[in-house]
């Protein structure tokens, strides 16, 4: 078997950025761990090539339900991991849904991988010397995206909120939609200092700066978007129309990103504009 790298990136003193299938941040408290999503299981798997062990995590925070961000959640319940989640993420792991790309159900998690303490609206919490602060952004990439602020290290987790390598995904069945992309990015920006460390689920670590650029992108497809719509076209015809031309990067799958986004907007018709209803 081919070894696979492992990648840890160390922010500070007390934080890492983990490769777990996804990035996960961790916190050393110097009493136990904190934790930013725990990625996936095969990472931690004890019967083949172990790449991270991580242990005596005291809380575990999962940024949205995606198996990418919670696979390995059963880890450290075991390890009798606090698990900290938007009620919404809650939802999606206990209960079976229908995924239409795939043409499928997905079967509800074990119980034991559940977030154990959920939230509405924000959070804080003391760890160490640390104070860790988290909020809900609302229909962004699910509906239950959060941020994980870790407040005196200035360094801010938003799972897939932030997409500087892959492109940016719209759950729309969930409810994720362009406008709650570019809101909750706002949002971001608003608790960010020039200085903060910016950790999306994928790709390197961000400055404020390369935050705020991706947003500015984002919110020139939502423009571009709304006018398109109101004009009848479908995924094709927008991207026909030039969607997604001259813009800084590209697309590695530019029609099924229309094709979301297009379908996020059928629930939010009514911010189209003060003549749609």
């Amino acid at each position: 078997m081919a070894s696979r790298r492992t990648f840890a990136q160390r922010l500070s003193d007390k934080i890492t950025v983990l490769d777990a299938g996804a990035n996960a941040v961790a916190f050393d408290s110097g009493d136990g761990l904190a934790l930013v999503d725990s990625g996936r299981s095969g990472y931690y798997d004890p019967g083949g090539e172990r790449v991270l062990v991580v242990q005596n995590v005291k809380i575990l925070f999962n940024t949205h339900y995606h198996l990418d961000q919670t696979e390995a959640n059963g880890v450290f319940a075991a390890q009798r991991a606090k698990i900290i989640a938007h009620e919404r993420t809650r939802q999606w792991m206990s209960t079976d849904y229908w995924i239409p790309a795939e043409d499928r159900y997905a079967k509800a998690r074990p119980k034991a991988a559940w977030p154990t303490e959920v939230f509405e609206t924000t959070g804080s919490l003391e760890f160490g010397d640390e104070q860790i602060d988290y909020g809900y952004l609302p229909l962004a990439h699910t509906s239950g995206d959060i941020y994980v602020h870790f407040k005196n290290a200035n360094v801010l987790a938003v799972g897939d909120v932030a997409s500087p390598l892959r492109d940016p995904a719209l759950d729309w069945f969930t409810g994720a939609w362009i406008g709650g992309r570019v809101g909750a990015m706002d949002q971001i920006l608003k608790i960010t200092k020039d200085e903060t460390k910016i950790v999306p689920a994928y790709g390197p670590v961000m400055t404020r700066a390369e935050f705020q650029a991706e947003r500015d992108m984002m919110e020139e497809i939502r423009s571009r978007l709304f006018k398109l719509v109101k004009e009848g076209d479908g995924p094709e015809d927008m991207l026909g129309e030039g969607l997604l031309k001259g813009l800084p990067r590209t697309w590695e799958d530019p029609r099924e990103f229309a094709y979301a986004a297009a379908k996020g907007l059928w629930a939010h018709h009514d911010k189209l504009g003060p003549d749609v209803v």
